[in-house]
Order: structure tokens, then sequence, then C-alpha cells
């Protein structure tokens, strides 16, 4: 894998490799919510928090295209090395349907790690993640590393920890959170929202970052989910002065920056905006830099 020179988008797709990837499992975790274990170990070895990969199922031509997925999390083998890619996703379009039809030893094509992934402060004391409908999925691997309980990357990178994890996560209902287990053992603390009050909070999850912000001493916040959800977020952060970033769901046709079809608008220091990649530049980004059109 070749390094590229590029000082304005350091995680271009050089940087990724491609690999037949074999399913190791599949697990329902809850409705039209699976996740998906792959054996790719220089994948696992070098993937960070907040990256994606691109899935594809190589015998078939329809969808022809591999679709983007974020890290949920890495595995290791009995020697303690990363081994395994975890995935989530929910059913939605054409391969997300296919994908639970897999079964353990069958093969994905997939290539990564794309875009870049979250940087967290040096000094994030009560870091919190708000999280809406499947955009809880970047945020397990990121939990294990602010709390010291993983690390990723090679070599592998080092993040300050912080002395409390937050998890703000909104659901339609209660049948549709995926994942609660995973974030308890990464250290969480978790606070729910559900559309219907079947559990948690009944209404918005930004009324549960509200509460925070008014009570809790937050460093540091990072959303992803709905585009109205996040850019709300922002303005909350914004309005507080704490850092926030965000993880944006843009849809992607080629993952590598060569379509274009990814877009979004971002503002720029001298004033004015211009369109960004969110495969490349993305897709996390500080959240005062998106001109949010919601």
């Amino acid at each position: 894998m070749r390094k590229s020179g590029s000082e304005d988008a350091p995680f271009l797709p050089d940087h990724a490799g491609f690999w037949q990837a074999e399913i190791v499992e599949q697990c329902r975790l809850a409705r039209d919510t699976y996740r998906i274990r792959l054996h790719a170990p220089e994948l696992a070895a070098l993937i960070t928090p907040g990256q994606f990969v691109m899935l594809r199922c190589p015998e078939l031509r329809d969808p022809l295209l591999g679709r983007p997925f974020a890290l949920y999390d890495t595995i290791d083998d009995r020697d303690g090395r990363p081994a395994h890619v975890d995935i989530v996703y929910l059913l939605k379009g054409k391969l997300t349907h296919l994908l639970p039809k897999r079964s353990a030893g069958q093969e994905l094509e997939v290539w990564g790690p794309l875009g870049n992934g979250f940087v967290p402060p040096s000094r994030a004391q009560h870091a919190v993640f708000v999280a809406g409908g499947i955009g809880q999925t970047p945020f397990v691997a990121l939990a294990k590393e602010l709390t010291g309980r993983r690390r990723y990357g090679r070599p592998p990178r080092v993040v300050s920890q912080a002395t409390k994890v937050t998890l703000c996560y909104g659901a339609r209902s209660a049948e549709w959170l995926a994942g609660l287990p995973d974030f308890e053992a990464a250290g969480c603390d978790i606070r729910i929202a559900t559309d219907d009050g079947s559990r948690g909070h009944h209404g918005w999850v930004t009324d549960l970052l509200a509460e925070l912000l008014e009570t809790a001493d937050v460093d540091w916040v990072a959303t992803c989910g709905p585009e109205v959800m996040m850019a709300t977020v922002a303005r909350m952060t914004a309005q507080r002065k704490v850092g926030c970033h965000v993880s944006l769901e843009t849809p992607m046709a080629c993952g590598i920056g060569a379509c274009f079809s990814c877009v979004v608008p971002v503002k720029e220091e001298e004033g004015g905006w211009d369109y960004k990649r969110t495969c490349v530049e993305g897709p996390v980004f500080p959240a005062e830099q998106i001109a949010w059109e919601v």
C-alpha cells in the first residue's frame, strides 16, 4: 500500500487494502439489525474508530457497487492480535437485505480502511455520544478507546482516557435498540430516548443532550445519525462552546473519492464554503465546519 503525500486529504484510498474476507458469524442485535463478523486481520490491525469499509458480494452484479459501513469493532485472535472486523447494519437497501442470507464460510469483498476517524481532544473528561437510528455503530470502538479498554491502528494510537463516557441513544421504539450490552461492556453510561416512550425518555434524543449540557461538565460531543439530529446537536454544542464532531452518513457510490456523489458543503476559513467528499475528507468533521442545510 502506498502512502499519499497530500496534507489536505491524508485518508486517500491509497492507504486502503482490498480483501476477500470470510464471514465468521452473523447475529441479530435488534429489529432488522444484524452484526456480521469478517476475518480480515490486516484490516483489523489498521482501522480506527470512525473509519469505514466498503462491502460487496463478489459473485453478484446487482448491486454492482460496494456499500459503506462504519467500523463497529475489531476482535482479537487467540494470540491477542487483531483478526476480525465487526460491522453492524440495518436492513434498508438491496445489499443489506442480502447480507443476512450469507452464512459463515462465505466471502465478501471488503476494502478499507477508508475515510478519517475520530480524533478525541487530549483532555476530554466527559465525552458524550449522541446517536440516532443506526448512528450508534461508530461509537462502541470509540468508547473502548476512551475508557482504555482497547487500542486501534498500526501503530496503536494513543488516546487520552476520559473520566466518563455517556451514550445518548435514540430510536423509534425499544425493539430497534441495538448493541446495548456492547456499550455497557465498553464502559458507557447509557441514556435512552424512544419516539413512542417504550423505553427511556419519551421524546427526542437531543433532549437528553440538553439535560447533560445543563447539569454535567461535558467536554466533548460526537454524534452520528439523521442529519436534522446532527445539525441540532451542532447548534446546541456551539451555544455551550463544547467541542463537537459529526460522523456523516452521506450516501456514497465509490467510497474512494472518484465519483463526487457524497459531497457535503463545508465552511472555509476565509469565508464562504466549498464541497468536500465525505468518503475522503470525512466522514468525521468538526461540527462547526458543516454548512447545515436543515
